[in-house]
């Protein structure tokens, strides 16, 4: 017997094993054809192997050869269609499902939506796109929009408790909570009854923006949230934002904790008039002359880490801390300030009409009508304050522990920072505020399972971010496929590398 190539007319190669008996030629096997190189030469092999031992077809090298034909037909007729990937649903889906979103929101848009923001954060367009490209889902704009109204009127209030009884669970008893103000901007000119341009901490001053209040309690686990027009004052939305979150989920009036931005003597009135305990940065340098002076001299021999407690006639306590590496960083946040106007100064770009009392410019004096000129002993008088920080509260609390449970007032900035990078909050880009107000529930569910994960992984110490576990599950795939002899369909994990498999172990420990 012998091995024998045919050149099909559609040009691939046909390999057969042929056999010469009384003079003719008989087609013994037919292994089959190809056009690619590789498996003809897969075939040849077997034909081979085939030819010159025809009675022991079970040989290991004929089974093996017979097995990477197998292999290669399967691959070769997989599709796209039956690999997913599977990693977003796997651990973003399991989150939502354990923290109990899955239940108040019966709707699998909603899960998908949410999930996508966690793993490809983009326009609710861009969602659909993914939904289709990953998952295998085709959804059209409209049924994003129509979902998204439905959203705002059935499931918005479910959804946000939720998530409030996720941090509940979480923190066992909440008795401090941490609130801040953001803006967030939309791509867009128009302004409305909603959408107003207003001061923006995005830097985008010509762009309609609305005002988010955030409240998180202990390590930034997400309580609350509200919206207000664009143009609202931060320093009128701490007590009615307070109040109705507390009142809505009927938790004791806990300690409130904010920065100086609100101080202002109308919340210290309003939250002692309601019964809040608080802690709110204080601008000492604010303060009255008296105050000012008796800061000054009880300061002056502070050391690292130490203290003094003023007592305020409206009831309050100031508590003022002196820091080492504050001091460095005011006297080179000043010394910085300095050159800049010492340089303005000689270039003669420094005008009457452009001083002003902000900023580093407080260091400055007319000398005359037009000659500007730095005031030394202004600067003498701010060194003074090197190191200071002040901190305004009612409760009676010792001063260390108010000065540590401000210092985490950074786990709200953090909450802002995951919500507008991470998870891509802003910019807006709906016109309708129930659309709106769907779009921002949509990334406070997601900021909620985000810290359910950030706390897994810390407690089981991955060694690695949310964000990067995110990306982790970009390629975790699963493959489906038909079983040849009971023709059911079965599906597969395939394989994780060393990170994948902890963030799997972590999830479904």
């Amino acid at each position: 017997m012998f091995v024998r190539k045919i050149q099909n007319p559609s040009g691939s190669i046909s390999v057969q094993v042929i056999s010469k008996k009384d003079g003719k030629y008989r087609m013994v096997k037919s292994f089959g054809s190809t056009n690619d190189p590789e498996r003809l030469a897969q075939l040849l092999l077997a034909a081979q192997e085939y030819a010159d031992n025809p009675s022991s077809q079970r040989s290991l090298f004929f089974a093996l050869a017979k097995e990477d034909l197998t292999v290669q037909n399967f691959l070769e007729n997989l599709s796209n269609l039956q690999v997913r990937a599977i990693g977003p649903e796997l651990i973003f889906g399991a989150l939502f499902d354990r923290i109990g979103f899955n239940v108040v929101v019966p709707d699998q848009l909603f899960r998908h939506i949410v999930i996508a923001r966690l793993v490809y954060p983009a326009s609710k367009l861009k969602t659909a796109d993914y939904l289709y490209r990953y998952r295998g889902i085709t959804v059209s704009d409209e049924t994003i929009y129509r979902f998204l109204d439905k959203l705002n009127e059935k499931y918005k209030e479910k959804a946000e408790k939720t998530a409030f009884e996720y941090t509940k669970r979480t923190l066992k008893n909440i008795a401090i909570v941490f609130y801040d103000m953001t803006t967030l901007y939309f791509e867009s000119e128009n302004e409305d009854d909603l959408r107003k341009i207003g001061f923006s901490k995005d830097g985008k001053f010509q762009n309609p923006q609305i005002m988010l209040g955030l409240l998180v309690g202990e390590n930034g686990y997400p309580i609350g949230y509200d919206i207000f027009k664009g143009n609202t004052f931060e320093g009128h939305t701490l007590i009615p934002i307070i109040k109705k979150i507390q009142k809505k989920y009927g938790f004791e009036k806990p300690i409130v904790v904010a920065d100086a931005a609100l101080l202002s003597k109308k919340n210290i009135e309003g939250l002692i008039k309601e019964k809040y305990e608080f802690i709110i940065g204080a601008r000492i340098k604010n303060e009255t002359e008296k105050i000012k002076q008796e800061i000054i001299a009880k300061t002056g021999g502070l050391e690292n880490g130490q203290n003094i407690i003023l007592n305020k006639s409206d009831k309050t306590r100031l508590i003022i801390s002196y820091s080492d590496k504050r001091r460095k960083k005011d006297k080179h946040n000043r010394e910085k300030g300095i050159k800049k106007l010492q340089e303005k100064i000689k270039s003669g770009k420094l005008t009457k009409s452009s001083i002003n009392n902000r900023g580093y410019n407080k260091f400055l004096k007319l000398n005359g009508s037009v000659a500007a000129a730095l005031d030394n002993d202004k600067i003498k008088n701010d060194e003074l304050w090197d190191g200071l920080k002040g901190y305004a509260t009612n409760t009676r609390l010792e001063a260390d522990k108010i000065i540590k449970n401000y210092s985490h007032l950074w786990q709200i900035e953090k909450a802002f920072r995951i919500s507008k990078t991470d998870l891509r909050i802003r910019p807006i880009y709906h016109y309708l505020q129930r659309r709106i107000e769907a779009h921002i529930c949509i990334a406070f569910v997601a900021y909620t399972i985000y810290k359910e994960l950030e706390r897994l992984l810390n407690e089981h110490k991955a060694g690695f971010s949310p964000k990067r576990a995110a990306e982790l599950t970009h390629n975790m795939y699963e493959i489906e496929y038909i079983l040849p002899h009971s023709k059911h369909k079965a599906k597969t994990l395939l394989r994780m590398d060393a990170e994948q498999q902890i963030l799997y172990g972590i999830i479904y420990k």
